[in-house]
């Protein structure tokens, strides 16, 4: 399936305005994603009740009970303290940076694309970043995540540019 070129650099594009606005105010990104996690696990919450009246039997009942009270429970907690709840966010963002990266260098390892090289940048930069989260965590809780996130998005706008046509790939 052909993709638009156009659609490529608009996406580029959003990308690096995102990092840009992650860069430049980390700790009001980090809040934001923290929010929107909470909000996540609200729906989620909401979801799981909801599906309640699905299930074939009663253990099965209770147990979408249960993490339909987990989910909602932590999405308000998150609400209501959302930079207590960045702490925890900062630990997990930098786990998955982490492997984001491993991954983005097995893939480099495996491929024979053009971009073999961006690739193979983007993950050693994605692994360090989540590295660096995670040995300076607690510490780097309230700007870390708005920035490794900014940078990642920074790299990851670059890496969309530089890749072949998703056509050709």
């Amino acid at each position: 399936m052909a993709t638009n070129p156009n659609l490529r650099w608009i996406t580029a594009g959003l990308l690096a305005i995102a990092a840009v606005l992650a860069l430049a105010l980390p700790f009001v990104s980090a809040t934001i994603l923290t929010l929107a996690i909470g909000g996540v696990a609200i729906a989620a919450g909401i979801a799981q009740l909801l599906r309640i009246g699905g299930a074939p039997d009663l253990r099965s009942k209770l147990f979408r009970g249960l993490a339909g009270l987990f989910y909602g429970i932590s999405g308000v907690w998150i609400l209501l303290y959302p930079v207590a709840s960045e702490v925890s966010l900062t630990l997990f963002a930098g786990l998955l940076l982490l492997f984001e990266g491993v991954m983005e260098l097995a893939g480099a390892a495996a491929s024979s694309s053009p971009a073999k090289g961006l690739v193979l940048v983007d993950g050693i930069v994605t692994a360090i970043l989540g590295g660096m989260l995670v040995l300076e965590w607690p510490s780097d809780s309230l700007w870390a995540v708005g920035t490794l996130l900014g940078i990642s998005l920074l790299f990851s706008a670059v890496n969309l540019l530089s890749g072949p046509p998703a056509s050709q790939a």
